[in-house]
């Protein structure tokens, strides 16, 4: 895949318990690790995340999306899938819409573990961590991120289906 277009981008590590998060400048150089945010009710989480969006000048979304061997989202992957759609969703309903693009992260958490030495981390920073290893991903390789509105007829269809999302290679694969 051909790099994106430079922009301000959020990326999001999403977990159960948190969600890593990095952004980058509006060029594309620098990508800044940001305190993961800690989940609790979406309607909290997408306040907290709409502010973040403001004060960064957000102009796209890329989310981690966690694969298995034959390229189709785990069960968390289905859970990152359907959090990044219901946050750019509401976020477009709320004025800020953002495109959004998918980066494989399979193993992103033990490579930025490796990485920045944070193997055992639980105050979040490997999160953001691996939302930086994500963001690396997709600054290098893509996809271009893609109105939500372009996912709806694939992921009604097959939430897990490989064709209803672009995504780009794995996090992990060649980050160190």
């Amino acid at each position: 895949m051909a790099p994106p277009s430079p922009r301000s981008v959020l990326a999001l590590d999403v977990g159960r318990r948190r969600i890593g998060l990095a952004g980058c400048d509006p060029l594309g150089v620098t990508v800044t690790p940001l305190p993961a945010l800690a989940r609790g009710e979406f309607q909290a989480d997408l306040g907290r995340l709409l502010e973040l969006v403001r004060q960064r000048r957000v102009t796209a979304l890329v989310v981690g999306l966690p694969l298995d061997a034959g390229q189709r989202p785990t069960p968390q992957g289905v859970h990152c899938r359907r959090y990044g759609l219901r946050l750019a969703r509401a976020l477009a309903a709320l004025g800020q819409p953002l495109p959004l693009a998918w980066v494989d992260e399979h193993a992103s958490s033990w490579a930025a573990g490796e990485r920045f030495g944070l193997h055992g981390d639980r105050s979040g920073r490997l999160d953001s961590a691996a939302a930086v290893l994500l963001l690396e991903q997709w600054l290098r390789e893509g996809p271009e991120p893609l109105d939500p509105a372009a996912f709806t007829a694939a992921f009604t269809a097959d939430p897990v289906a490989p064709a209803a999302i672009a995504v780009g290679s794995r996090a992990g694969a060649d980050s160190f």
